[in-house]
C-alpha cells in the first residue's frame, strides 16, 4: 500500500516546496493537488461536499506551478493533480505542462482528471456542461496523442488539429498515468477506454468497493490501479481499503499554516 495526501495549496497556507519536503521526509509517497481556476460568486452549482464551500477552493495555486516547486525540492515524491479540470484546459497546452513536469521531476508526474461539478466555472471557460464528458474523453485522448506521437494529430467533435510537433515528450514510457475521478454509472466505461487507473473519492459511491474494483479489473482485462482520494485518517479505513484491493490511499490534508501542517503530517505518518 502507498500513502499520500490530497490537498489545496493556497496563498494563505503552507507553500508547495516546504510541503513537498515535509511529505518526503515523513515517508509519504505522493502529493495530489486540487484545481479551480476561479469560483464564480453566483454559487449556483451545489458543492457535493456540503452546503458551505471552503474558502480554499478559490485561493488555490495553479497545480502545475505548485507541483513543479514541490518536485524541485524532492527526489521520490509523486507529483500529481487531484483533479485537473481538463474540460477547462486547452489540451495542447496541458500536454506540454504535464510533460514538462514529468521532466522536471524525472518521471514522477501523474495526471488525475475529472469533469468537475461547478457549471458556472465551466461556462466561464466556454465549456457546455451538458457535453463535458464527451469533451473530457477527447481531451485525454488528444493529450495522449501529443505525448506519444512525433507528428500528433486529432480530429474529434471538440478537439481538432492537423499534425503538430509537441515537445518535450514525457520521461515515463509511454506517458504519465492518467487517473480518472468519479463514481457514476458510466465512470468505468471511461476508465477502461482511455484511463490508466481509477481515483474515487472515499464515501462518494464507494460503498461496495471490493466488488467495484473486481468489476473494473475484470472489464479492463488487467489490474488497473486504484487510488482512493480524501480517505479519513483512521486505521479501520486503511484496513478496509487494503482488503478491497486499493493500491494507494490519499489522506485529505487541511490547508493550514506551515507549523500546523507539519503537526498534522506527523500524526498522519503514524498510521503507516
Amino acid at each position: 500500500m502507498k500513502f499520500g495526501v490530497s490537498t489545496f495549496v493556497t496563498d494563505d497556507g503552507i507553500g508547495p516546496a516546504p510541503l513537498g519536503r515535509a511529505l518526503e521526509e515523513r515517508g509519504f509517497g505522493s502529493l495530489f493537488l486540487a484545481e479551480h481556476t476561479h469560483i464564480p460568486v453566483s454559487r449556483e452549482s451545489p458543492w457535493p461536499g456540503g452546503p458551505e464551500l471552503p474558502r480554499r477552493y478559490y485561493r488555490t495555486y495553479d497545480p502545475f506551478v505548485a507541483l513543479t516547486a514541490a518536485a524541485a525540492v524532492t527526489e521520490r515524491l509523486t507529483v500529481a493533480t487531484g483533479i485537473a479540470l481538463i474540460v477547462q484546459r486547452d489540451p495542447i497546452i496541458l500536454a506540454k505542462e504535464v510533460a514538462s513536469l514529468d521532466h522536471v521531476s524525472n518521471g514522477r508526474a501523474v495526471l488525475g482528471v475529472g469533469a468537475g461539478w461547478n457549471r458556472e466555472e465551466m461556462r466561464n471557460h466556454g465549456t457546455d456542461p451538458r457535453t463535458r464528458m464527451r469533451l473530457l474523453r477527447e481531451r485525454v485522448l488528444a493529450v495522449k496523442e501529443l505525448w506519444t506521437k512525433d507528428e500528433a494529430e486529432f480530429h474529434g467533435e471538440f478537439v481538432d488539429f492537423d499534425p503538430v510537433f509537441s515537445y518535450p515528450k514525457p520521461v515515463q514510457d509511454p506517458h504519465p498515468p492518467v487517473l480518472l475521478g468519479g463514481s457514476g454509472p458510466t465512470t468505468f466505461d471511461r476508465v477502461v477506454e482511455f484511463g490508466d487507473g481509477w481515483m474515487p473519492i472515499y464515501g462518494r459511491g464507494t460503498d461496495d468497493l471490493p466488488n467495484q474494483i473486481a468489476d473494473l479489473r475484470e472489464r479492463a482485462g488487467r489490474r488497473l490501479p486504484v487510488t482512493v482520494f480524501a480517505a479519513p485518517p483512521k486505521a479501520e479505513v486503511i484496513a478496509e481499503l487494503t482488503a478491497a484491493g486499493v493500491d494507494e490511499i490519499l489522506f485529505d490534508l487541511p490547508t493550514a499554516s506551515e507549523d500546523e501542517t507539519l503537526r498534522t503530517l506527523d500524526g498522519l505518518a503514524k498510521l503507516f
